[in-house]
């Protein structure tokens, strides 16, 4: 059956054609689509025997809330969806003054191994649709009551390792008669794959694109992000580059702060070098806690060196806020917590084999 919500409207134009009926059903179907409908017996302005043949031909992708974890510090909302296949992906809702930001996941676990992070942990199972992606921001933005004005793809899982189906969310989402989030709005966070990036670049999409950088050399680099270790720092800084030269759009470094691994003064230099070069903004993240990564986030001291290094060199940079740190908001923890919940079932549900 066909997955009728990650269908462009040119190719629910052609199968609704197809079913011998105008092109304008095709228009009143994506309408519905866009407002999170979830069956074929909602869209009220349709015939019935378009419903019935559309029911027989195609589904609608639905997400299941299996938790819902709001932030008593700032309104922070974290959502672990369930998807159709059992598999679970988080999406968080963020309150700032400009507005909603909703950041969502683009795979169920990652491969790219970050040393750091609990979203690599247990490896890369799958990528999501684009229906997944775009149901990640419509049901989010019903639940959290409030338009969403920006989105980040910066949750579970690695973007550019999920090309195609990412650039048709971004169609679907930026559609004038879907969703109609201007790609400026958009920010694709990705953790350096330089074959991908000119493809992107290709698409002349408008977006902000943030590199996870989080090391200026490429010893610290690769030690932390495995991705680095094929394509090294130079090779991503040179795309980058190319990146702001084709688009005009500036380039955010994201870099978190590491006690003892990527805060010294050198590596702060090294940066702001970096951040000339790619003419980049620089967004310093406290780390946040992984149970089980040993790191730990650089002391206020440190960073308050770091930064100052960074201000002297010339160097444009912000800290970030640090959200819903108590609602596990960093990216797979929730996700995680699920895993551990459900080994933990299996093996007190076991019986032991007989000898």
């Amino acid at each position: 059956m066909k997955d009728i919500k990650s269908l462009l409207p040119e190719e629910l134009e052609a199968l609704v054609r197809a079913m011998g009926e105008s092109a304008f059903r095709s228009r009143q179907i994506f309408s519905w689509l866009s407002k999170g409908v979830q069956d074929f017996s909602e869209m009220s302005n349709l015939p019935k025997t378009l419903r019935e043949r559309l029911a027989a031909e195609a589904y609608i992708n639905r997400l299941v809330c299996l938790k819902k974890q709001v932030s008593q510090l700032d309104g922070t909302v974290k959502y672990l969806w369930e998807l159709r296949d059992g598999s679970a992906v988080e999406t968080v809702v963020m309150r700032y003054a400009h507005g909603a930001t909703v950041c969502i996941s683009s795979q169920v676990g990652c491969r790219m191994g970050c040393a750091f992070c609990a979203s690599t942990i247990g490896g890369l199972v799958r990528n999501l649709t684009a229906s997944e992606m775009l149901d990640e921001v419509i049901y989010s933005q019903q639940d959290f009551g409030e338009p969403v004005s920006n989105i980040v793809i910066m949750g579970i899982g690695e973007p550019l390792d999920n090309y195609d189906n990412v650039m048709r969310f971004l169609r679907l989402v930026n559609h004038p008669a879907g969703m109609n989030i201007g790609m400026r709005h958009i920010t694709l966070s990705t953790c350096g794959l330089t074959e991908r990036i000119p493809e992107l670049i290709h698409e002349n999409l408008q977006l902000t694109l943030a590199i996870s950088l989080h090391a200026p050399d490429d010893k610290t680099r690769s030690l932390l992000m495995p991705v680095n270790r094929d394509r090294g720092v130079e090779a991503l800084v040179r795309c980058c580059e190319d990146y702001f030269a084709a688009t005009g759009r500036r380039i955010t470094l994201e870099y978190a702060m590491i006690d003892g691994v990527n805060d010294t003064p050198e590596q702060a230099r090294q940066l702001a070098g970096l951040a000339r070069r790619a003419k980049a903004h620089i967004n310093l993240i406290p780390l946040n806690h992984v149970e089980e990564r040993a790191f730990s986030p650089s002391g206020p001291e440190r960073i308050r060196t770091f930064c100052g290094v960074l201000e002297r060199s010339g160097a444009n940079y912000t800290i970030r806020r640090s959200l819903g740190g108590d609602v596990d908001a960093s990216c797979g923890q929730l996700r995680r917590k699920r895993e551990r919940e459900q080994a933990g079932f299996r093996r007190e549900n076991t019986s032991p084999q007989d000898p």
